[in-house]
């Protein structure tokens, strides 16, 4: 179990970090190039950035989506989100381990309050899948990782609190660390891959969604000649 740990701990870690960074870097990088393309070839090329730029900082701090639409559901889902990027990134334990795989190390938040955010966030992380399943709609446009996605981010919290915060035996933590760190490695093999990626792409949406609407120079020939439509009157 030792060299089991040792590894999960170690060569385990720098792999699927690896993978989920250049996984992240390549979708980044093919989202980007199609929107240059995308520009390059458009019609119009002028674009409203000032919306395009308070659109998205409305998305990245919904405090109006908070207050006018569904707020207890928008408040836990961000607290949600808090606890599952701070617990990961500032928890000492965490940052000795990405001082050994990267040898860059930084402050670390207090325990009590990375026990209060773990707990938070396995608290609105039942809710929110409690919500999914419960709700019609929801139901409607879901698909199976969808309900998976919240159980298995989960799994890190859970295993890690009862590590900390419980008297359980050698072998009973050696199994509930080694379920901690593979849960949390198999969440970074799958990010690139799946449609939690939006991590890094939600920033772009509204410049996507804009760039969309710019037609290529052309483009109503180039529809009315697949239509063969080419001089009709309309």
């Amino acid at each position: 179990m030792e060299a089991l740990l040792e590894f999960a701990r170690g060569p385990l870690f720098r792999l699927s970090f690896a993978i989920m960074i250049l996984g992240l870097i390549r979708i980044l990088a093919l989202d980007l190039y199609s929107a240059w393309e995308a520009y390059r070839k458009a019609g119009d090329k002028t674009l409203p950035w000032n919306l395009i730029i308070t659109r998205t900082l409305h998305w990245m701090f919904p405090v109006k989506r908070v207050i006018n639409s569904r707020p207890v559901y928008s408040i836990i889902s961000i607290l949600f989100h808090i606890g599952l990027l701070s617990v990961p990134i500032f928890l000492f334990a965490h940052i000795q381990l990405w001082e050994g795989a990267i040898g860059i190390g930084w402050w670390a938040i207090p325990k009590g309050l990375a026990d209060i955010l773990t707990l938070t966030t396995i608290a609105c992380g039942i809710f929110l899948f409690i919500g999914r399943i419960s709700n019609k709609a929801s139901n409607f446009i879901s698909r199976k990782q969808d309900y998976f996605w919240p159980l298995l981010l989960l799994i890190p919290f859970v295993t890690g609190y009862f590590c900390t915060n419980s008297n359980i035996g050698a072998s009973g933590y050696q199994f509930l660390i080694l379920v901690h760190i593979l849960s949390a490695e198999l969440i970074f093999l799958l990010l690139p891959f799946t449609k939690m990626a939006h991590c890094i792409l939600m920033p772009l949406s509204q410049f996507i969604a804009n760039l969309a609407w710019k037609f290529p120079a052309n483009t109503d020939d180039d529809v009315c000649t697949t239509l063969n439509k080419k001089g009709a009157k309309v």
